[in-house]
């Protein structure tokens, strides 16, 4: 973006992400077309596959879920100037928490406490494990970029760990923990929707989606509507500037990472609680890498990270049908558009926003 031409706040927001996604899929369908496929038939059933019906339509919102999530936790840290890219290992803490309390107490308390019981856990597990690398950039100087990375393995290797020789039963082959209680387990949203009348299909969609929405609005209203936000993003805008005026960057940085990693750890509350009822390996499933995207693409606000959730989520869901319905059309493809999505929201968006900052410029002439 040029300093002659800066992007109004809306346009940069709305407008350039749009942009750079109409862009990126044009660039796929290119990329089909060369491969010898449909890029209409595809753009087709992957909308129908995503969208069409209320099951696909439930599936993509529950991908959105776990999104939503890593993409707050993504955002909070690079508002305060940090690149969290540990979302993955805070997500898997995250859900060893919510599953170890589960373990613990399920059998015992009733639902209406072992629910929140559990999202306390994965709040804890996930914010505990992203301050350790806060408070190594703070107080100790290392990168906190480096110190995610080596934590996301850690914490991969350590559920690995603690399934194999501690929680998987006697005897077991698979390597998951024994089901919860029923009191451990959030309602679907077939069920809530039933509680109302409504009919809607048996999917993994379940409320923790809700509760991904409410910590949207939270990270707004801290972001934007505190004392402590207002902070935390003038030392992500200007260390110098903030440190004149009196704010402490490194509690600005531990503020940060510990927001990140509770919002990350909160993925466990849809993937433990919501839809396997048991602590098992692989239940980020690279999650929290694409929470980096989403956060690239929703310019970093909520309101835009839940509509690039959605868009992610569709992928994933109409990606799969797309893979299923059109004949030699492999995952591979997928996987393909979306990197096509994160390279043109990403970096490339710096070389579109010029393009976009003049067409901006150019209308506001003309209106005049």
């Amino acid at each position: 973006m040029s300093a002659a031409q800066p992007l109004p706040r809306w346009a940069d927001v709305v407008l350039l992400p749009v942009v750079c996604l109409g862009v990126a899929l044009l660039a796929a369908a290119a990329v089909v077309a060369l491969v010898g496929q449909n890029p209409g038939e595809v753009i087709r059933v992957l909308i129908q596959g995503a969208f069409g019906t209320q099951r696909g339509l439930s599936y993509t919102l529950y991908y959105a879920t776990t999104f939503i999530f890593t993409g707050l936790a993504v955002s909070v840290a690079f508002h305060g100037g940090l690149f969290n890219i540990g979302g993955e290992g805070q997500a898997i803490l995250g859900g060893l928490g919510a599953g170890l309390a589960a373990l613990w107490w399920s059998a015992v308390l009733p639902a209406w406490l072992m629910l929140p019981v559990m999202l306390v856990f994965s709040i804890l597990f996930g914010l505990v494990w992203a301050a350790v690398p806060g408070y190594l950039q703070a107080y100790r100087g290392s990168h906190v970029v480096i110190t995610t990375i080596m934590f996301n393995f850690i914490a991969s290797s350590l559920l690995v760990y603690l399934l194999v020789n501690h929680l998987r039963p006697t005897g077991a082959m698979s390597v998951e923990s024994v089901a919860f209680a029923d009191s451990a387990r959030l309602p679907s949203m077939r069920d809530a929707l039933a509680w109302i009348g409504v009919e809607w299909p048996s999917s993994p969609l379940n409320i923790s989606l809700l509760l991904a929405l409410l910590a949207s609005l939270g990270v707004y209203l801290f972001l934007w509507r505190t004392r402590a936000g207002y902070q935390l993003r003038a030392v992500g805008s200007s260390p110098g500037a903030a440190a004149y005026a009196g704010i402490s960057e490194r509690k600005q940085i531990m503020v940060a990472m510990c927001v990140s990693g509770a919002l990350a750890g909160m993925v466990g509350m849809n993937e433990i609680a919501g839809v396997n009822g048991k602590l098992l390996l692989e239940f980020v499933s690279g999650a929290g890498f694409t929470g980096i995207a989403v956060a690239l693409m929703g310019r970093n606000h909520p309101v835009g990270i839940i509509f690039a959730s959605i868009l992610f989520g569709a992928l994933f869901q109409g990606g799969a049908e797309v893979a299923f319905e059109v004949r030699g059309f492999s995952r591979d493809m997928v996987v393909m558009v979306q990197g096509f999505i994160v390279l043109f929201s990403g970096a490339m968006a710096y070389v579109i926003a010029p393009w976009v900052a003049r067409v901006v410029g150019l209308a506001r002439l003309g209106g005049k």
